[in-house]
């Protein structure tokens, strides 16, 4: 049973923010690596924002400079802060845990780099 769970979506104006949260408690320890990755409608799943389990973050060009990926001191949970939200930042928002050969977002994952992901949260973004 996974035991990712994320919350904190929601409807804003473009410009605005969001943190999205993830708890995340059962992988915050050994060779995880944690990610948000986010589905459009009509569109691919792609990545976001990655941790690595020794702290090195990893985004997409998309995000960059707009979103920050983080762990709490206790390292339970996963946030992501999303500033300067855009329309085209609507979409569902995933977290995931797996032990992929890197943990660089970037890098084109195959489908069982990530073993476990959270239900997903919804994000949208008006003009």
């Amino acid at each position: 049973q996974d035991r990712l769970s994320e919350s904190g979506g929601g409807s804003v104006q473009s410009g605005g923010s969001l943190r999205l949260s993830c708890a995340a408690s059962h992988y915050t320890y050994g060779s995880y690596c944690l990610a948000w990755f986010r589905q459009a409608p009509g569109k691919e799943r792609e990545g976001v924002a990655a941790l690595d389990n020794d702290g090195t973050t990893s985004y997409a060009d998309s995000v960059k400079d707009r979103f920050t990926i983080s762990q709490d001191n206790g390292r339970n949970t996963l946030y992501l802060q999303m500033n300067s939200l855009k329309p085209e930042d609507t979409a569902i928002y995933y977290c995931a845990a797996g032990i992929p050969l890197t943990c660089d977002i970037n890098y084109n994952f195959e489908n069982d780099d990530f073993g476990h992901w959270g239900q997903g949260t919804q994000v949208s973004v008006s003009s």
